[in-house]
């Protein structure tokens, strides 16, 4: 999505945001990540804050709802968003400055265990029932063989996008950012979408499904439910990397087939 800088939002937008910030003394873009159509760092008299949004017509303006409404339910690590405007063919959120890095997932990395404590922290987040999310059988059903979608089932709130680009390291803590795909499910699913980055990152798949066995989630999975998990994330990548054979998706495609022979069997 090609992004624009502050400035350039419709008039009334950018007072519907000064009306929630104070007056606006600078306006940095942020070009990082493809899915917001501006994404801008804005100090204003009541401070920083992160503006990111889409055109209301686009398709994953629905995926920025979802993220609105799942933010006050999110844990402490999670960036807090201050508000969330729909005007002039906009869709905005106003989110908490987070200063800090992507995360380094590689083999012996400092970040690892700042990451599993977040991870451990929001395993213990109920979904909340009153809102409209993903659920995880829905989600993976289509991939999953036949007759397993209900090992997905759980009412624990999920993430389930790991990509170091959505975790930064703020001092000494691991913060989770991006929720545009918050789901209901079991609560080992996380644990197996971030060893699947794992592996992204370079760890072997024995060592990559070590770290997501630290999660008493995952230790009390089903063997069945973490194969029928890995047989449907190379069948989720294989459908991916058909659509788009960029560099990026052909290794996830290979790193996801390498994951469902581990888990199909013990390692």
């Amino acid at each position: 999505m090609s992004r624009i800088p502050f400035e350039q939002l419709p008039a009334d937008v950018r007072q519907a945001v000064v009306d929630k910030t104070g007056r606006v003394h600078a306006a940095r873009t942020v070009w990082g990540g493809m899915n917001s159509g501006i994404a801008s760092v804005l100090e204003t008299e009541s401070g920083s804050v992160f503006v990111k949004g889409i055109p209301a017509d686009h398709p994953q303006v629905g995926a920025q709802g979802r993220e609105a409404a799942i933010a006050p339910h999110l844990p402490a690590s999670c960036p807090r968003l201050y508000w969330h405007l729909e005007l002039d063919g906009w869709s905005l959120l106003g989110y908490e400055v987070v200063d800090g890095r992507h995360a380094d997932y590689t083999p012996g990395s400092p970040d690892l265990p700042l990451v599993e404590a977040a991870l451990t922290e929001l395993q213990e987040i109920k979904a909340p029932a009153d809102i409209e999310i993903k659920n995880a059988m829905d989600r993976w059903t289509e991939y999953a063989p036949p007759g397993t979608s209900y090992y997905f089932g759980g009412d624990a709130l999920l993430h389930t996008d790991f990509a170091p680009d959505n975790v930064l390291i703020v001092g000494e803590q691991a913060r989770l950012v991006d929720w545009a795909w918050p789901t209901r499910g079991a609560a080992w699913i996380d644990p197996g979408t971030l060893a699947l980055r794992l592996m992204e990152a370079g760890h072997p798949a024995e060592s990559a499904v070590g770290f997501a066995g630290r999660f008493p989630s995952w230790q009390a999975a089903e063997p069945e439910a973490l194969a029928a998990f890995g047989a449907a994330t190379a069948a989720l990548w294989r459908e991916i990397g058909a659509e788009d054979g960029t560099p990026w998706k052909r290794t996830m495609l290979e790193q996801a087939a390498t994951l469902a022979r581990a888990l199909a069997g013990p390692l």
